[in-house]
């Protein structure tokens, strides 16, 4: 499967806040409000026992997460794709993390598409119970799936945002990466995500 990347949403001169990641200033909770542009992983992180590659898409006060999974850093064997988006809200500052704000981020809808046949990697990773068919993506919203709990019981991340010279940076999730009330709000930034060149 090839690696799905969304189109950056527009075009350079409409994108002040993807240019600023760039530059050696920190964006401010308003800047960080108004993020427009795609955001990928640079390099394969590895994520849940295996490797991951990270996808933001921001727009307009919403934003979009693409999250692919496989077994190997070459990012060959595959074995989920997770997608969820909503609004997204940048609250107080950290009180510990130099130019890092806290950010609330709905879970209006998630979506799941499982890449892998092998029943040993299913059921591992606790999936066998969510009638998914691989490559068709399937609707998890509902009911929720294996980690994944339904938008009713965990509808928002409570999560960090950060955007520097490096790139942009979210709270580093737990290991049951569960983030859904602000007590589980994280103290501790992951690596960044860097912007994408408009076409």
């Amino acid at each position: 499967m090839r690696p799905i990347l969304l189109a950056a949403l527009c075009a350079a001169a409409l994108c002040p806040l993807a240019a600023r990641a760039e530059t050696p200033s920190p964006a401010d909770a308003a800047a960080l409000a108004e993020l427009r542009g795609t955001y990928v992983s640079p390099t394969v992180e590895s994520w849940y026992g295996g490797y991951g590659m990270r996808e933001f898409v921001f727009a307009d006060g919403t934003w979009q997460l693409i999250f692919t999974h496989a077994l190997d850093p070459q990012m060959v064997l595959r074995t989920f794709q997770f997608r969820t988006g909503g609004d997204y809200r940048v609250g107080a500052a950290h009180p510990t993390l130099p130019a890092t704000y806290q950010a609330d981020f709905d879970e209006d809808w998630k979506h799941l598409t499982l890449l892998t046949t092998d029943p040993q990697v299913i059921v591992g990773m606790g999936l066998a119970d969510c009638a998914l068919t691989a490559n068709l993506e399937t609707d998890i919203s509902a009911k929720g799936c294996g980690p994944w709990p339904a938008v009713a019981e965990c509808g928002t991340d409570h999560d960090l945002l950060a955007l520097d010279a490096t790139g942009l940076r979210f709270g580093q999730r737990p290991a049951d990466n569960n983030m859904c009330s602000p007590d589980r709000r994280p103290d501790a930034l992951l690596s960044p995500v860097v912007a994408v060149a408009a076409p």
